[in-house]
């Protein structure tokens, strides 16, 4: 143990997120809990700062707060209608049947900001439990491989604890500190989105849902769902196994807006808030070790997203929740968080649950995008109907193999027309909708390794894919880091082939409430 100062605490959760919310609320509300003392900090500067307009059947979320009135929350209103569509370069066509995996129609279009306000409301108004936004962590304290607590950045302070839960997402700094190195290869993507106002006349009925695929790119998959208040959100998922990207995320946003059907919706439109997070799409099959001694794993983190059904947070907040229910289970009966008690209680949960089922279905249902565009799609198909007993792709996927999809030429696309409301420069979306902002006080959280094989490396991918071109060539091959621009999505992270970037934790970044 170290010479700095310390506190203790019963549980201290990393990360405020949908799983978090899950895990903190399903404690608060239980009644005749022996008393806790629970702590939770967030890197971002705001509870409700993260990134995902999302589109969610909320099983989860209902079975943990059966009495919610979504009408409460801002921003979210039930699915009224839904569309798929394959988009080419000048023309739309509707699939007239969407496969049931993918429906949403019993569910809720939100905003996780919004919603994650509201929760964190609930949660600190039983007194019980403290969130604390703008307080990074920067490490796990392990001792005798088991987890003491963890350690604040830039606070000279330990914090001791009896759990720690991890649920710091996708690219959290301490669910890579304490990764099982037997982890599969990772499939990513780049989720890029505006929250737009629609002019009073747009004719779009709140909680219209549209799925597309096929542009900009083949490989690159969009939505736009409305809101109440003639309000949408519009994006794009750029994905790692896409050969070569010849644009950045945020220009491939701006030519799917361009496109002439989702264009005919948008006309008029003023940009409103943007935002851009890293997903880890590889779901269960390179699911980490989600318990050890002192500390557990939940929501993004630990492989929850489902790339078939296009839902990841509802996945996450049961995780949380399920947590939530092995703790009160094991406070009750005076057990420790060792190990064995945490998978007996929580990953039993888990494992019995529609997470998991749902989860083995669609274990390998993207792999066929490794063998094209096409592939990919029938195994999606075959997947989804055949529970995920067949797909169109081997079973076994050489390790590393990536990025063998083709992207299909750029024919034709649009010219942007910057009109300072809608389409705007990618350096205007930052300060006009991101708000990005950066704490004072802070070393940058992102750092080369090794410069020299920057300036051996032939595409510079992390330049490209940096959502918020806070990585820039300047002078000579080697990328420089502004912080003052970076929204934390980690897309340099897995984009950099060589594994030369250093992601650390972080404080600022994006100060939007409405992603």
């Amino acid at each position: 143990m170290s010479d700095r100062m310390t506190m203790e605490a019963d549980i201290v959760c990393v990360g405020f997120g949908p799983a978090a919310a899950g895990f903190l609320i399903t404690l608060a509300k239980t009644a005749d809990l022996p008393p806790l003392n629970v702590l939770c900090y967030e890197r971002a500067d705001g509870i409700g700062f993260g990134v995902s307009g999302v589109v969610t059947r909320a099983r989860g979320i209902r079975a943990s707060m059966p009495d919610l009135d979504f009408s409460q929350i801002p921003m979210a209103t039930p699915v009224t209608e839904e569309r798929l569509l394959y988009l080419r370069n000048k023309s739309a066509y509707e699939l007239p049947y969407i496969p049931p995996f993918l429906r949403k129609h019993d569910g809720f279009v939100m905003s996780i900001g919004q919603f994650l306000e509201y929760v964190g409301s609930q949660i600190m108004a039983t007194g019980a439990i403290q969130i604390w936004p703008g307080t990074p962590v920067e490490q796990a304290i392990i001792e005798d491989g088991a987890v003491r607590g963890v350690r604040l950045l830039g606070q000279d302070m330990d914090v001791l604890a009896r759990l720690t839960v991890v649920a710091d997402g996708a690219v959290g700094a301490i669910g890579r500190q304490l990764d099982d190195q037997r982890r599969k290869p990772h499939d990513w993507a780049v989720g890029m989105k505006m929250v737009v106002d629609l002019p009073a006349d747009n004719g779009l009925t709140p909680g219209t849902v549209l799925h597309t695929f096929g542009y900009p790119e083949n490989e690159i998959f969009g939505f736009l769902y409305v809101h109440p208040g003639n309000v949408a959100s519009v994006g794009i998922f750029v994905p790692s196994w896409m050969r070569a990207p010849e644009e950045s995320a945020y220009r491939y946003l701006q030519q799917y807006m361009m496109h002439p059907y989702i264009f005919q919706l948008l006309r008029g439109a003023r940009l409103r808030s943007w935002g851009a997070k890293s997903i880890d799409e590889s779901g269960r099959r390179a699911e980490p070790l989600l318990a050890g001694n002192g500390w557990a794993r939940i929501g993004e983190g630990s492989a929850t997203t489902n790339v078939l059904t296009g839902s990841g947070v509802d996945e996450a907040w049961t995780t949380g929740a399920q947590l939530g229910e092995a703790v009160v289970e094991l406070t009750r009966a005076g057990k420790a968080f060792t190990r064995e008690n945490l998978e007996a209680t929580y990953v039993a949960r888990r494992r019995a649950s529609w997470v998991e089922s749902e989860a083995r279905i669609a274990e390998h249902a993207r792999d066929g995008f490794h063998n094209g565009m096409l592939n990919g799609l029938i195994g999606m198909a075959l997947a989804g109907f055949t529970k995920g007993r067949v797909t169109a792709a081997p079973w076994g996927r050489p390790p590393g193999l990536r990025g063998t999809s083709r992207s299909r030429p750029a024919e034709g696309r649009p010219d942007i027309p910057y009109d300072g409301q809608l389409f705007v420069s990618h350096q205007d979306a930052l300060l006009m909708g991101g708000k990005v902002q950066a704490t004072p006080g802070f070393e940058d959280h992102v750092q080369l390794t090794d410069p020299h094989k920057c300036e051996q490396c032939a595409d510079q991918r992390c330049v490209l894919m940096c959502s918020g071109q806070a990585l820039a060539i300047l002078e000579g091959s080697v990328p420089a880091f502004d912080r003052e621009k970076c929204v934390y999505c980690g897309a340099c992270l897995w984009n950099c082939r060589e594994g030369n970037i250093s992601f650390r934790v972080g404080a600022g970044g994006l100060h939007s409430n409405e992603n």
